[in-house]
């Protein structure tokens, strides 16, 4: 792991392979080289792939509680920057795909295109205003249990019932290292409402989405296709919320045709 300073938190990354650089964002549990392994490994073949830990994850430094979407968006321009990488690809999944919305609307000459895998705009765009409260007064709730306890309640909405043992086993060892303060802030920062950045988006966008994801449903993927215009939305069968790492040759190939075809 390799780390840089910016705006006086300490940011952990993984790097990998040469080309056109391709920045990964996680959710709002695990760390970023453990959920995007299989990318780091299967993509650095034709980009500079860097999975960030964000703030409040990983190895990086908590932020304060309410850093919101706008701190955390910030941090992500600094880092970017910090690490020269000019007009990246921006891949994020969940949380991570929130903060992408985000960094776009506040940074919009950063991404040169999108890629949101089981995508909100936020949860208060994307979901019911129960459900949205819900999830953020379940999450306030979870950060005070033991990582066992907490992990047992997240874990079971991520996969499907058909993911390997050995992926599920990798991901719950990431979620046990959760920072409660970390991930109380990326809660709060995920129930924000991004609607109104949908229609002015001019970057090329994917979507990616499982079949079988019961947190950010095919209603959600539908409804943010239909609301980014020109945007590609790519289902893949058989998976959950976390596509990437349930079916990461399908995934990859949809990555890696999408940039492809934006490179000509």
């Amino acid at each position: 792991m390799e780390q840089v300073e910016v705006n006086r938190l300490r940011i952990t990354y993984q790097r990998a392979g040469t080309g056109p650089p391709l920045v990964l964002l996680h959710g709002y549990v695990g760390d970023g080289p453990t959920l995007w392994r299989r990318q780091l490994d299967g993509l650095c073949d034709q980009f500079t792939v860097v999975a960030w830990d964000a703030p409040g994850a990983g190895g990086s430094s908590d932020p304060p509680e309410s850093f919101g979407l706008a701190g955390y968006a910030n941090c992500l321009a600094g880092f970017i920057d910090r690490l020269g990488l000019e007009r990246p690809h921006v891949a994020g999944l969940s949380f991570g795909a929130i903060l992408a919305l985000e960094l776009y609307r506040r940074h919009p000459a950063i991404p040169s295109t999108l890629i949101l895998a089981s995508a909100y705009a936020g949860w208060a765009g994307s979901l019911p205003a129960e459900v949205t409260q819900q999830r953020l007064q379940q999450a306030l709730v979870l950060a005070e249990l033991p990582p066992e306890e907490f992990v047992g309640t997240l874990l079971p909405t991520m996969f499907s019932q058909t993911t390997p043992q050995e992926a599920v086993d990798a991901f719950r060892a990431s979620m046990l290292g959760f920072h409660p303060a970390g991930f109380r802030a990326m809660a709060r920062a995920s129930a924000e409402n991004l609607r109104d950045v949908l229609p002015h988006i001019k970057v090329p966008t994917l979507l990616v989405y499982g079949d079988r994801d019961v947190r950010a449903p095919l209603p959600v993927a539908k409804d943010l296709h239909a609301a980014i215009t020109g945007s590609t939305l790519v289902v893949l069968p058989d998976a959950g919320h976390l596509c990437n790492i349930e079916a990461p040759e399908a995934f990859n190939r949809a990555v890696g045709n999408f940039l492809r075809d934006r490179h000509g």
